[in-house]
């Protein structure tokens, strides 16, 4: 059986190749990463390539990159074709220097955390290790040594 290419999908033939719900659909394109249209019987109808853009979605989600971050990402692609491999190895080298910032992050504040806990003190205030007298209170509030590592790198 083959399969004609240029008959539209319906928003359930979409959520459910793609693995997504109905609702999901909808929120993607009304945060405007895919776009459809309306049937003459008043019904979404979409582009067999959403598909791929929906698997690309997705994974970027998955690696934690904000919708917002994707949608500048796909505005930035050819429209009206699908998605390929040159694209996806555009998107994925800009994705991939966020998400090295991301590891490196995550792993300085674990660190920070087991050194916290560690001591058992739990306050910067007092710790005689980590903020002797209180210096820091001088250099701002929160996470002070945090930030100015983040700052640092």
């Amino acid at each position: 059986m083959k399969i004609d290419i240029s008959v539209p999908l319906s928003v359930g033939e979409v959520s459910r190749r793609s693995g997504v719900t109905i609702a999901t659909v909808h929120h993607y394109e009304a945060k405007g990463l895919i776009q459809g249209w309306r049937s003459d019987g008043n019904q979404r109808r979409y582009h067999r390539e959403v598909l791929r853009k929906i698997s690309v979605i997705k994974i970027a989600q998955r690696a934690g990159i904000p919708l917002a971050t994707i949608k500048e990402a796909l505005d930035d692609l050819p429209s009206g074709r699908p998605l390929n491999a040159k694209d996806w190895a555009k998107l994925s080298t800009n994705w991939r220097d966020m998400l090295n910032e991301r590891i490196h992050s995550l792993t300085q504040l674990r660190d920070e955390l087991d050194g916290c806990i560690g001591c058992g003190c739990l306050s910067m205030t007092t710790c005689p290790l980590r903020n002797p007298g209180d210096q820091l209170s001088l250099v701002g509030n929160g996470a002070v040594l945090l930030n100015l590592r983040q700052k640092m790198s």
